[in-house]
């Protein structure tokens, strides 16, 4: 079963109770509203939400009037954040995070990326930071919120916790870290681990 099927599987079973996916919450991630409550945010622009899933994320930027566009593997994700919000003007579609149109080539002032890399296959990690760092624009700004562990010998995922060291493969993919700030979980071994990367 590919990644994609796996999450499509998953949205269908919980039959619009967002409480049986087992990683939603209401409203956005705090992340990205102490971003956007900071100094650092610039005026709203482009922004894109990877991995959407039921659109808080998105529906939050676009309310503080951001322009943005969001994507999730899932085809009934998707739906359902359209069905959410009906009137919404976020531009939801349905993507490959390993196959993304040319279009978005380096194309957003904002990328949003909550609990994604997490959520793939460990040999297929470093590809996916790098799909993810080619959607940032000139001067543009990442967000990353994801969970971290050093513990080789935890059990398979998904989720499947990032070493924090990994995540330079965002710098190598050509950003800049500019800040990380690291958090705890209730899981034993496991982190929480926020990052703002910029392309300078």
């Amino acid at each position: 079963m590919t990644d994609g099927e796996y999450f499509e599987t998953i949205y269908r079973g919980a039959s619009r109770d967002r409480y049986r996916l087992g990683w939603t919450k209401p409203g956005p991630d705090p992340m990205i509203t102490r971003w956007l409550e900071s100094t650092a945010a610039p005026p709203p622009s482009r922004a894109m939400v990877v991995a959407c899933g039921v659109g808080d994320d998105a529906e939050h930027l676009a309310a503080r009037g951001w322009d943005v566009a969001a994507f999730d593997v899932s085809p009934t994700a998707i739906e359902w954040a359209r069905d959410r919000s009906p009137h919404s003007t976020v531009d939801y579609s349905v993507e490959d995070l390993f196959a993304l149109p040319e279009k978005w080539h380096r194309a957003f002032d904002l990328v949003v990326e909550v609990w994604t890399i997490q959520s793939i296959q460990p040999q297929q990690a470093k590809e996916a930071m790098s799909a993810i760092a080619e959607l940032v624009a000139d001067n543009g700004t990442l967000l990353v919120s994801t969970l971290t562990s050093s513990d080789s010998g935890r059990e398979a995922g998904p989720p499947w916790p990032v070493d924090p060291a990994a995540l330079d493969a965002f710098v190598a993919a050509g950003l800049t870290e500019i800040r990380r700030d690291e958090g705890h979980t209730t899981y034993r071994s496991v982190g929480r681990l926020e990052v703002e990367f910029r392309r300078v």
